[in-house]
């Protein structure tokens, strides 16, 4: 099935952009660079989906185990090429969950399953950069 996604330029270089499920997403600039700085760096916004990505997925299987989380939160810290064009060349996604209860095992089974079989970002960045992970468990 083919994705579908519009991009208008609002000025400089502050552009709006939509998907197939029609909701709004602003991306800006630096002023240096002709932006407002008033929203999200485009690139910012590939990092982003890969948390969203994988944080469904594992929050997902973990309600599926019954497992009841009071917190749930994931850091992501990504380092970028030298020259241009800058792109990313790793990645480290920090797990961090908030419960009494939770098992390490469960975790554990939840962000494999995220990382080696559901996460559809996570297997396309996978192919151009390295992605690390690592979790903690706050009671």
């Amino acid at each position: 099935m083919a994705k579908n996604v519009f991009i208008k330029r609002l000025q400089g270089i502050t552009f709006a952009g939509k998907g197939d499920s029609n909701d709004w997403v602003m991306m800006d600039g630096p002023e240096n660079f002709g932006g407002s700085n008033a929203a999200v760096r485009p690139k910012e916004l590939i990092l982003i989906g890969l948390g969203g990505c994988t944080a469904s997925d594992v929050t997902s299987i973990l309600e599926k185990k019954r497992v009841k989380l009071d917190g749930f939160e994931i850091n992501i810290s990504a380092e970028e090429s030298e020259g241009h064009p800058k792109v990313y060349t790793k990645v480290h996604i920090e797990y961090v969950f908030s419960g009494k209860e939770i098992k390490e095992k469960d975790v554990e089974r939840a962000i494999e399953l995220s990382q080696t079989k559901y996460c559809g970002v996570t297997a396309m960045l996978e192919k151009t950069m390295e992605i690390t992970h690592s979790y903690k468990i706050n009671p």
